[in-house]
């Protein structure tokens, strides 16, 4: 199957040549009919799949094909509301990809910088908004947005709007768009009640649901350390010191927690930098921009902040922490292994993450390797981390030590009496006193 195949119009194919894109994925081939069709869609599919385009190239096909001949400002006639703002810049980036010789202008906007220049490129005039849901709303309450022409909505990363607390947000939006709209609905994951949000958002759609034989990238290479929580940043510098990878995305649970792993490897003299909800726009589009033109090798994010990571060929990909939602292990290591390319993700496990490890391994239907380092392996086995039937045997560790120790207390020698006496003495004090 090719995208000509699929009835792409000339324009847009000349740019997915451009893109290097030639088959559709499995996502893309099957939601772009039913998208061209003008059908509602509930769309799920695995993080690295192309969800973008297999929402972005219909959507401008019939921007392409439904060009009037009025003068005037363009109207928006397209809306993709996402949960962060790198995502948002990257769908952007896609469209613009996309669109480039089908005369489709799209804009991105989000909140955490001045709004001026989000202003000035929607006076100027847009076809397709990206957008967070934040400044979207500011901006339709201050006058610069009106949804009034919306034919097209995409909601994208669903899963991660409701966790992110964006429902009462998602739900005014929903309440300004006309009710004669083609509505999409795309996320990696589709939870009970994201499934109960469609079909308050949805018409009559058709659902379309791409998973892998096994939950993880075939060519991504796992294995998991089980290791204490205070020696994690110990074998984390041995890790990056041993691989020397091109490119190394370090997950953690918090955004505090980020910032130390930049903090402690900067230490050990390992470059690193931090994305996460805290950090300025700014900030954050010029570590990714370092870290995509090679520039800045290991950068360490939050769960949130990396869902507008796409690297190719990102070698690299560790746990730092494992997650407690098992789904999003798979979106993690999914940051690897992307286009047909191979990758490694590795995990470090400590004992309160022992039951994250379990869920994980039985979502992904598969045993994670166990990687032993004998130091680390050591700790992990007095911790109680690793399971008897993974251990390694080895010999009980100062076992003449302990043996001369006890036999010392058992015969009563020289220092046995000595012990012996102090007790003792201190029995006597003790009675002198209460007298």
């Amino acid at each position: 199957m090719t995208f000509k195949q699929l009835e792409i119009v000339d324009p847009i194919l000349k740019a997915l040549d451009a893109q290097g894109y030639t088959n559709p994925t499995p996502i893309q081939e099957q939601s772009i009919p039913i998208l061209l069709k003008g059908r509602d869609l509930l769309g799920c599919a695995q993080t690295g799949t192309g969800k973008t385009a297999a929402f972005g190239i219909p959507i401008i096909q019939h921007l392409y094909n439904d060009k009037s001949e009025s003068k005037g400002r363009r109207k928006i006639k397209a809306l993709v509301v996402t949960p962060t703002r790198e995502l948002a810049i990257q769908i952007s980036e896609n469209f613009t990809a996309y669109g480039k010789h089908a005369n489709v202008r799209n804009t991105v906007i989000f909140g955490g910088v001045k709004q001026g220049a989000q202003v000035n490129a929607l006076k100027a005039g847009v076809d397709v908004l990206v957008a967070t849901p934040g400044r979207l709303l500011d901006l339709i309450q201050q006058g610069f947005i009106t949804l009034n022409h919306i034919e097209y909505f995409v909601l994208d990363e669903a899963d991660q709007m409701l966790d992110m607390g964006f429902i009462h947000d998602i739900k005014k939006i929903i309440a300004k768009l006309p009710s004669k709209r083609q509505s999409l609905f795309f996320s990696a994951t589709m939870p009970p009640n994201i499934v109960d949000l469609s079909t308050q958002i949805l018409g009559n759609y058709d659902k379309v649901t791409v998973r892998p034989e096994q939950a993880t990238a075939d060519k991504v290479e796992q294995g998991v350390y089980f290791v204490p929580k205070k020696m994690k940043i110990k074998l984390l510098i041995q890790v990056l010191n041993q691989k020397r990878a091109e490119s190394t995305l370090i997950f953690a649970r918090t955004k505090h927690g980020s910032d130390k792993v930049v903090r402690l490897l900067e230490k050990a003299g390992i470059k690193a930098a931090a994305i996460h909800g805290n950090k300025s726009q700014n900030q954050r589009q010029k570590a990714l921009g370092k870290f995509k033109d090679g520039d800045l090798k290991v950068l360490i994010a939050t769960d949130i902040a990396a869902r507008g990571i796409d690297v190719s060929k990102l070698e690299l990909v560790i746990n730092y922490e494992l997650p407690n939602v098992p789904e999003t292990y798979v979106h993690r290591i999914g940051r690897t292994g992307r286009a047909k390319e191979s990758g490694t993700a590795l995990s470090f496990c400590d004992m309160e993450e022992r039951a994250y490890l379990k869920t994980i391994q039985k979502l992904i239907k598969q045993q994670i390797p166990v990687i032993e380092d004998h130091e680390f392996a050591a700790e992990a086995e007095e911790e109680v981390i690793i399971p008897k039937s993974q251990r390694q045997q080895r010999p009980p560790r100062n076992k003449k030590r302990n043996s001369d120790s006890r036999s010392g207390y058992r015969n009563q020698g020289s220092n046995g009496n000595q012990n012996s006496k102090r007790r003792n003495s201190s029995s006597k004090r003790r009675d002198s006193y209460s007298k």
